[in-house]
Protein backbone atom coordinates (compact mmCIF):
# COMPACT_ATOMS: atom_id res chain seq x y z
CA UNK A 1 0.00 0.00 0.00
CA UNK A 2 2.73 2.31 0.62
CA UNK A 3 4.23 2.17 -2.54
CA UNK A 4 0.61 2.55 -4.08
CA UNK A 5 0.47 6.08 -2.50
CA UNK A 6 3.88 7.04 -3.55
CA UNK A 7 2.21 5.88 -7.06
CA UNK A 8 -0.56 8.13 -6.82
CA UNK A 9 1.38 11.32 -5.42
CA UNK A 10 4.31 10.79 -8.34
CA UNK A 11 0.90 10.76 -10.78
CA UNK A 12 -0.22 13.97 -8.91
CA UNK A 13 3.10 16.36 -9.29
CA UNK A 14 3.02 14.92 -13.05
CA UNK A 15 -0.22 16.58 -13.64
CA UNK A 16 0.55 19.59 -11.71
CA UNK A 17 3.79 20.57 -13.67
CA UNK A 18 1.81 19.84 -17.11
CA UNK A 19 -0.94 22.31 -16.03
CA UNK A 20 1.79 25.09 -15.22
CA UNK A 21 3.38 24.76 -18.57
CA UNK A 22 0.18 24.62 -20.51
CA UNK A 23 -1.33 27.68 -18.43
CA UNK A 24 1.48 29.85 -19.92
CA UNK A 25 1.01 29.22 -23.39
CA UNK A 26 -2.80 29.87 -23.00
CA UNK A 27 -2.02 33.38 -22.12
CA UNK A 28 0.19 33.91 -25.23
CA UNK A 29 -2.14 32.15 -27.85
CA UNK A 30 -4.97 34.32 -26.06
CA UNK A 31 -2.51 37.20 -26.49
CA UNK A 32 -1.74 36.31 -30.24
CA UNK A 33 -5.22 36.26 -30.85
CA UNK A 34 -6.54 39.52 -29.13
CA UNK A 35 -3.90 40.80 -31.36
CA UNK A 36 -4.69 39.41 -34.52
CA UNK A 37 -8.05 40.28 -33.84
CA UNK A 38 -7.42 44.12 -33.39
CA UNK A 39 -5.22 43.80 -36.73
CA UNK A 40 -7.95 42.49 -38.91
CA UNK A 41 -10.66 44.78 -37.29
CA UNK A 42 -8.18 47.56 -38.69
CA UNK A 43 -7.16 46.22 -42.23
CA UNK A 44 -11.48 45.87 -42.44
CA UNK A 45 -12.08 49.27 -41.30
CA UNK A 46 -9.71 50.66 -43.94
CA UNK A 47 -10.77 48.39 -46.79
CA UNK A 48 -14.41 49.94 -45.66
CA UNK A 49 -13.09 53.49 -45.59
CA UNK A 50 -11.64 52.89 -49.34
CA UNK A 51 -14.72 51.41 -50.46
CA UNK A 52 -16.90 54.36 -49.05
CA UNK A 53 -14.29 56.74 -50.71
CA UNK A 54 -14.09 54.97 -54.07
CA UNK A 55 -18.35 54.86 -54.49
CA UNK A 56 -20.17 57.04 -56.37
CA UNK A 57 -22.80 59.31 -54.61
CA UNK A 58 -23.86 61.20 -58.04
CA UNK A 59 -26.00 57.81 -59.18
Amino acid sequence: MATDKADIELDEDFVAEEADDTGTEVEVAKTNLTKRRIIDNYLEERRLQKDLADYDFDI
